[in-house]
């Protein structure tokens, strides 16, 4: 989705030489509120070249709930959005740029850290970048990015020619939007034709009111990912392995959202849904390559509140890992992010010294992934006491509709969220925002992965 938010920079923004752009608008190539990109360009001699780009995801960035995660009916309560705006100028930071994207944040100073961690990932960029055009001069630089491009647009073809031609379908469900709709379906038809893919979402769902709708980018990066899983392990990250993809969608769906639509479970969660259904398609065409459903969801977890000890607000947010599906080749793997996630279970020596939590326990659910000749993986138990008042919210899914298992290996177990206080436990929907009180324990069993055959 990277390549959507510099594009959108482009036509909106002049650039001169020591500018970088800040945005996270999900209409103007962002994916939801909490990812913020920042771009900078590179000129050579005068003239402007090309750009570098990074993208982070803060935990934090104001709206209605901690974490930006909430159960939002609009774009507006999940957080500040920022249009493509210059950060930097000249090499100068716009302080008043700064401040105003500080001023709307619960942990600002966190949030400085982490822009400008940013900025200097920037700089690195475009310092190696001179040095190779140093090497290599102007003409030779730009051939072999063309090259290279022109190298991942070869890779794809050769993997899609893999697939035997003829037309591909799979549907799967979103739970629900946490605002009333269930059972949201994501529909795709998958059109092989030798060298390239037709990729049709149109026929999924109209968007919903809560903040499960994904913009294109999303769903763009979700279809990326897939094809490039039938890649070799070292093929380049560049924008010739998509050249052979079309990808049509239909505005106003779940997959490809109007503003100003909440979009801030889409990023998190209607992207697995879309990986699922892409695999589950693909599946039918490269049944000895393609694994079952994983997990299906990122397990999102908002958290908010006053550190006593530390006197200042804290917000942390993280996603938990599931089982992966099995495949051919073997069982799927415990314990372990899956597809979209692009994290790491927080280790709780490090949870429990940054925040007033305490983690009475960290495991694998035994048991939780499906049967089959090869195995789904376990999914995990993370349970959380609190040490003081908190806000908390979840995003989830595969907490009632399973993760499907391949030519009769069956369905993972559904994942489970629970809070235990002194009035009992209780069991919790699959999306929810509540304040508790210190002591009140967060329990959650992630999703096992489908077994195969």
């Amino acid at each position: 989705s990277m390549a959507s938010a510099v594009k959108e920079v482009i036509k909106s923004v002049e650039f001169e030489e020591g500018d970088t752009v800040i945005l996270n608008d999900p209409y103007r190539g962002g994916t939801h509120l909490p990812d913020i990109t920042l771009i900078a360009p590179l000129f050579h001699k005068g003239e402007l070249l090309l750009f570098v780009a990074n993208r982070a995801h803060h935990a934090d960035v104001g709206g209605v709930s901690a974490g930006s995660m909430p159960l939002a009916s609009s774009l507006f309560q999940e957080g500040i959005v920022i249009p493509p705006i210059k950060l930097i100028k000249g090499g100068k930071i716009e302080q008043d740029v700064l401040d105003f994207i500080l001023s709307n944040v619960r942990t600002p100073k966190e949030r400085e850290g982490d822009l400008l961690a940013q900025v200097m990932a920037c700089k690195t960029g475009i310092r190696r970048l001179e040095e190779l055009l140093g090497e290599l001069g102007k003409e030779r630089f730009l051939e072999l990015c063309e090259e290279l491009s022109a190298y991942g647009e070869r890779l794809m073809k050769s993997a899609l020619q893999k697939i035997p031609p003829g037309e591909y379908s799979f549907e799967d469900f979103l739970e629900d939007d946490g605002m009333g709709a269930r059972d949201v379906a994501i529909r795709v038809e998958v059109k092989a034709l030798s060298d390239r893919v037709v990729v049709d979402f149109s026929r999924s769902d109209p968007q919903v009111r809560g903040p499960m709708n994904a913009p294109r980018s999303v769903t763009l990066s979700a279809t990326y990912y897939v094809f490039r899983c039938l890649l070799p392990e070292d093929s380049p990250a560049v924008e010739g392995c998509f050249r052979p993809i079309e990808v049509i969608t239909r505005k106003g769906t779940v997959v490809d959202a109007i503003f100003p639509y909440p979009v801030s479970g889409g990023n998190v969660e209607t992207s697995q849904r879309i990986v699922d259904v892409l695999l589950g398609a693909l599946a039918k065409a490269l049944p000895d390559t393609v694994p079952a459903a994983s997990q299906g969801t990122m397990n999102n977890v908002a958290i908010g509140g006053i550190d006593l000890k530390r006197d200042k607000p804290f917000t942390y947010y993280e996603t938990l890992g599931g089982g992966m599906g099995a495949w051919a080749g073997g069982d799927g793997e415990s314990a372990v992010h899956s597809h979209m996630t692009n994290t790491m279970n927080t280790p709780v020596e490090a949870l429990e010294h940054a925040y007033p939590f305490l983690v009475r326990e960290c495991s694998v659910r035994r048991g939780s992934g499906g049967e089959g000749k090869k195995k789904g993986g376990d999914g995990i138990i993370r349970e959380i006491e609190f040490l003081t008042d908190v806000e908390v919210t979840v995003l989830s899914e595969r907490r009632r509709i399973p993760p499907y298992g391949l030519f009769g290996g069956k369905e993972g177990k559904v994942g489970r969220n629970v809070l235990v206080d002194e009035k009992g436990t209780h069991e919790m929907p699959g999306k929810f925002s509540v304040r508790v009180s210190k002591g009140t324990r967060l329990r959650i069993e992630t999703p096992g992965g489908g077994g195969y055959a």
